[in-house]
């Protein structure tokens, strides 16, 4: 996110603030508009890096503890990209130490402590206009911020003019496969019962003992009759 205000006198120079502190950004933008800046208000180091590349500015006021890209590496990569711009930093009195040595390694002209104030401003206002230093952490940047094998994509370009991506291949969707059947296993297939021809099987099965007793009371009927003819005869 940015926002750019700007004075009414055309050749007025711009001032690039950097902090994600709305307080800070405040003052700093109302400072500025009294001294006849343009002021472009950015709360992030890398969309910061971007405004300074769009809009050239002559100074950029930048905090060290923004999100993205810290203010040390943002100004390293601003000041890769040329041009004659004073780097202020800016930062709470625990970090100074790390404001020193951010603004030997970044080639900024000076660093303030925050809270900012219009006095301290003014104390170190021709420091700021003075020449601007070398950026020996040019040759660290990067050690600093390294760029990681995914952030680079290649690009081809076919016979029609068309670009082409060269992008990884995307992943197949994990489907989860029943276990391999062993050679030990037994399979066993459940097929589906005839009810009909269950039903018959069962009822066959209770009468099977009726032809066994019908003969046996024939038997034992004819055996009865012989007795009684013999004992009356």
């Amino acid at each position: 996110m940015s926002r750019v205000s700007e004075v009414d006198d055309p050749l007025a120079p711009t001032a690039l603030i950097v902090d994600n502190n709305q307080m800070t950004m405040m003052r700093l933008k109302q400072i500025f508009k009294q001294r006849e800046f343009n002021v472009i208000e950015c709360i992030d180091g890398d969309k910061a890096v971007d405004e300074y590349i769009r809009h050239e500015p002559e100074l950029v006021m930048i905090s060290l503890d923004i999100p993205t890209l810290d203010g040390h590496v943002a100004a390293l990569e601003m000041r890769e990209h040329g041009g004659d711009c004073r780097i202020v930093f800016l930062a709470p009195r625990r970090l100074s130490q790390t404001a020193e040595d951010a603004t030997h390694s970044a080639g900024a002209v000076a660093w303030l402590e925050k809270p900012i104030t219009d006095t301290a401003l003014e104390e170190k206002w021709q420091t700021i206009l003075g020449d601007i230093p070398e950026a020996p952490g040019l040759e660290d940047l990067d050690e600093l911020h390294p760029m990681k094998d995914e952030d680079v994509i290649e690009v081809s370009i076919e016979l029609d003019g068309a670009p082409m991506l060269n992008l990884p291949p995307l992943p197949f969707p994990a489907i989860d496969l029943p276990p391999p059947i062993s050679d030990a296993e037994e399979v066993v297939l459940m097929l589906p019962i005839n009810p009909v021809a269950a039903k018959k099987k069962k009822k066959r099965s209770k009468l099977w003992w009726l032809p066994i007793i019908t003969i046996s009371v024939l038997i034992g009927w004819q055996a009865y009759a012989s007795y009684m003819y013999t004992v009356y005869t």
